[in-house]
């Protein structure tokens, strides 16, 4: 099983992939987002190790791109590094629905605490934080970040990665969307006019980016997902100002508190629309009482850029599968896979792939798709294709696209859905609100199947033939 608490570890591993680029004399006001972001149309998508940064000590390093390769990603979870994008899907089901919640342990010494500093000591610009777009309001040193907070009413720890900006040496503010479990957290604190201890780890294995970024049932812990993950318990200590748990291998983690009634304007900030969609507005504002650090500590970048994009793919994979498994459990048959597009940020844009048992089975595939849970937020467009069709396979969705779907007839608009803030095309202010999406049936009309035209080409038994025969033909 994986080691999915230590970060010096994966880089390791993926060191072996060949997967990793070294950058060193970098600066991190512009420089360091541009290189992610262009490193990014690569193919496949390095990662990327910064070091040596410009006005700051060598060692103290920034991770970015981490996982924005399926290998990258299988490695994360300890799958096999070359399965396809849809196998990845289909072993990640697998997996993930047999996993059984294991709660961390508490340990009272881990390598997070190599160094303390508290008070008057903390200075948040000791770290080499990027300003990772050009236009963005400051310097975010929570991109793929996990901020953790405790139920004020329940007792129950919430994991969630959400954007950290820095304010000035002792102060951040958070960016949390009302619907996530974070802001639920913040809101029961300030009902009952009591202040909300935080813990940010900034630097941390992969596995808590991901799962980090994962819808889960209210109340779930994200610890016991990533222990599950690895077949054992994750090892935390107890935060010495905040109390709360803390993974004894993270590389950086800021202790602080949000106060109500304290906000500062945090924003703008490029998101992973590709956007600058919402505009700056006053959020929490976290005091910073206590910064936990190892020596010489890396900080795990995620900024999220304009597609192709890390956010995009590894989430492609995760919510593709709890698509897949939504649509079985609500008794859709004929299911052969799912897909959710990075053009769309893993979001947007959903292809479902499935082998025709009746009339309207395309249409009820396709509005459950667009409606569950996996795929309420900021969904726009969901393809449905036959199983001839990978739904991975842009070229292949698009043909299908183009030659099975009839405009008149086969786009079905639902109104008054769940939307973004990010959303580029509005409102102006970046409030929330409503959206429409279309379901679209670019498969071959049920009720003619028998009859549709014959697909020219080599058969899969012939085309087989062909590349084990003339081999070398095909050889990158």
């Amino acid at each position: 099983m994986p080691n999915c608490t230590d970060l010096r570890l994966w880089i390791e591993e993926a060191e072996k992939l060949g997967e990793v680029r070294h950058v060193e004399d970098a600066h991190w006001r512009h420089e360091m987002g541009a290189i992610t972001e262009l490193a990014s149309q690569m193919d496949p998508m390095p990662a990327v190790l910064f070091d040596k940064i410009r006005e700051y000590p060598a060692g103290y390093r920034v991770l970015t791109n981490a996982l924005a390769s399926v290998s990258r990603v299988a490695l994360t979870f300890g799958m096999p590094t070359d399965l396809s994008n849809l196998e990845f899907v289909k072993e990640w089901r697998k997996r993930a629905g047999s996993f059984k919640p294991i709660r961390p342990v508490t340990v009272k010494d881990g390598p997070v605490l190599e160094n303390v500093k508290e008070g008057k000591d903390v200075n948040l610009l000791e770290f080499p934080t990027p300003k990772w777009h050009e236009h963005d309001g400051g310097r975010y040193i929570g991109t793929g970040d996990m901020v953790i907070t405790r139920d004020p009413e329940e007792d129950w720890i919430n994991i969630g990665t959400y954007r950290v900006m820095i304010q000035d040496e002792q102060s951040v503010g958070v960016h949390i969307a009302l619907a996530h479990h974070g802001a639920m957290h913040i809101r029961k604190a300030f009902e009952r006019n009591e202040s909300l201890k935080v813990a940010i780890s900034v630097g941390h294995h992969p596995a808590f980016l991901s799962v980090g970024s994962m819808e889960f049932p209210y109340g779930y812990c994200e610890y016991d997902f990533v222990g599950a993950l690895q077949g054992e318990p994750i090892k935390v200590i107890e935060g010495p100002y905040s109390g709360l748990p803390i993974p004894a291998d993270s590389e950086i983690v800021l202790e602080g508190e949000i106060v109500p009634g304290q906000t500062k304007f945090e924003g703008p900030f490029g998101e992973w629309t590709g956007y600058y969609a919402s505009p700056p507005k006053a959020d929490p504002l976290i005091k910073i009482h206590s910064v936990l650090y190892r020596n010489d500590p890396i900080i795990l970048g995620a900024p999220p850029v304009r597609p192709p994009a890390e956010h995009s793919v590894y989430r492609a994979f995760t919510r593709a599968a709890r698509i897949w498994d939504a649509l079985e459990a609500s008794g859709v048959p004929g299911v052969k896979g799912v897909w959710c597009h990075p053009a769309g940020g893993s979001r947007m844009l959903n292809i479902v792939s499935i082998e025709q048992k009746f009339t309207g089975h395309a249409r009820q595939a396709g509005l459950i798709a667009s409606q569950c849970q996996a795929a309420l937020y900021a969904n726009r467009y969901t393809i449905v294709v036959d199983d001839d069709i990978d739904p991975t396979n842009t070229f292949q969705v698009l043909w299908a696209l183009c030659t099975r779907s009839n405009p008149e007839t086969s786009i079905q608009i639902i109104t008054g859905s769940m939307k973004t803030s990010d959303d580029p095309i509005g409102p102006a202010d970046g409030s929330g609100g409503f959206s429409s999406r279309a379901v679209i049936e670019a498969c071959k009309p049920f009720e003619t199947i028998k009859d549709f035209p014959r697909i020219s080409g080599p058969s899969p038994e012939l085309r087989e033939e062909i590349y084990r025969k003339f081999a070398h033909v095909f050889e990158k």
